[in-house]
């Protein structure tokens, strides 16, 4: 769905274009990515297009920086579903405005989960807990079978 949005809308434009898509990448290392920005920032490129905003980047510090530097640089940014085109006054005043909303989201988010873990004890390690698993049938089946008993 994002392939068949994304090439519909360049080809609309008649732009002249590469595909990038990364598949499968860590959070960490998004080597397709990494490559793409580079280029873009050597000029290779005049714009870069994605489908969504959260598909360039994976925090508002790596977006803000990323295209605050690509704009600076002259590149276009544009995504689809966000309806961002930070090629125009309009565009750029949006980015900011949701990049404020979004970094404001992540902040509320953090503050919550830290007031909820005040004075947990162990939150989040496995096995650190006093009661004892309950086993399942089946598991439960393979020990009295081992035993002798029924079946």
């Amino acid at each position: 769905m994002q392939r068949k949005a994304l090439l519909e809308k360049v080809e609309r434009e008649g732009w002249d274009y590469e595909l990038f898509m990364e598949k499968e990448s860590s959070r960490k290392t998004r080597p397709i990515k990494y490559d793409l920005y580079q280029r873009l920032l050597r000029k290779e490129f005049d714009a870069v297009v994605v489908w969504k905003i959260d598909r360039w980047a994976r925090s508002t510090q790596e977006l803000s920086r990323e295209v605050t530097t690509l704009f600076n640089k002259g590149v276009k940014f544009i995504s689809l579903t966000d309806n961002i085109d930070l090629s125009s006054a309009s565009g750029t005043l949006q980015f900011n405005i949701i990049s404020a909303f979004a970094q404001f989201e992540r902040d509320t988010i953090s503050e919550r989960t830290k007031e909820g873990l005040k004075g947990k004890k162990n939150v989040g390690k496995r096995g650190k807990d006093k009661k004892r698993r309950r086993k399942s049938g089946y598991y439960q089946r393979w020990i009295n079978k081992k035993s002798g008993e029924g079946i």
